[in-house]
């Protein structure tokens, strides 16, 4: 029994396997886990809309997640990585798409809707500037001033 808890020491304890050793040129777990989670933070789930891959549960995220670490650990650089995810899947699964000519309504939009908006409200205010009051005729003066009469003359 000695002879067995010995063997299984020397097996065990004498050092990590020969296939566990860590590479020395390979980039350190924190670094690649901290590169992996900066980039897919940036890289937009495609089943989820408006949602990260970082933060997403869906499986093809997972799957994201997977590719975008193997990337890193081959030595990519993060534009490298971004753009191998874009030329696979798309403009769409960057978070900031780049200004393009097919992404100039995407960019300029909000700022037309807004110039827009405030030139019609400009417009709006004129008009009813413009807007002429219309002068009391005969008439409904006369009425005013039976009414004004009438409440003088109940109190």
């Amino acid at each position: 029994m000695r002879a067995l808890i010995a063997a299984c020491l020397l097996l065990f304890g004498l050092g990590a396997p020969i296939g566990f050793t860590q590479n020395p040129d390979a980039p350190a777990v924190e670094v690649v886990d901290a590169r992996t989670e900066a980039i897919s933070k940036t890289l937009r789930c495609v089943v989820c809309q408006n949602q990260s891959i970082y933060d997403s549960n869906a499986p093809l995220a997972e799957d994201m997640r997977r590719l975008v670490r193997k990337r890193v650990e081959a030595g990519d650089t993060d534009d490298e990585t971004r753009e191998y995810l874009r030329e696979r899947y798309g403009d769409y699964v960057l978070m900031s798409p780049p200004l393009q000519m097919n992404t100039l309504l995407l960019w300029g939009g909000p700022l037309i809707l807004v110039l827009l908006g405030g030139v019609w409200f400009l417009m709006r205010l004129r008009s009813r500037d413009a807007e002429p009051i219309a002068a009391l005729s005969d008439e409904d003066r006369a009425r005013i001033a039976a009414a004004l009469a009438d409440k003088d003359a109940t109190q």
